[in-house]
């Protein structure tokens, strides 16, 4: 998998202004507002950023949460997960390897008999092709 780099004003103009904040400044969409957190159609979960395949419809579950959650993602050599100590919270983010964009954050609230863990991620990063 070959990184791709592109200049932050790039990512802006390839992106718009509201995937720009969440995707490469880190921020979160409202709750109950994307597109895909009540989506059950089947298929692959890309980065909407750089097309890297992220999670699979499989995987995805109702956490009741207002954001799109899966019990793991597709191929974990495909995310990388890295300490948060913003916003007075220790969390684990979510971002894609290929292009370093943020996608969420991975708690241990998830199912318990899929493994325990809860992807928890932002609409805006993601762009569903489905099945």
């Amino acid at each position: 998998m070959e990184p791709i780099k592109k200049t932050e004003e790039q990512w802006k103009q390839e992106l718009g202004e509201e995937k720009y904040r969440i995707l490469r400044q880190g921020g979160t969409e409202p709750a109950y507002t994307g597109e895909y957190f009540k989506e059950h159609a089947k298929g692959v979960y890309k980065c909407a950023a750089c097309g890297q395949e992220l999670f699979s419809s499989d995987t995805k579950f109702d956490s009741d949460t207002g954001w799109p959650s899966f019990t793991e993602a597709m191929n974990r050599e495909n995310v990388d997960l890295v300490a948060d100590n913003s916003h007075g919270m220790t969390r684990v983010e979510v971002r894609c390897k290929r292009c370093g964009s943020h996608l969420g954050h991975v708690f241990n609230d998830g199912p318990k008999d899929k493994g325990g863990k809860r992807f928890c991620i932002n609409s805006a990063c993601l762009k569903l092709q489905k099945n």
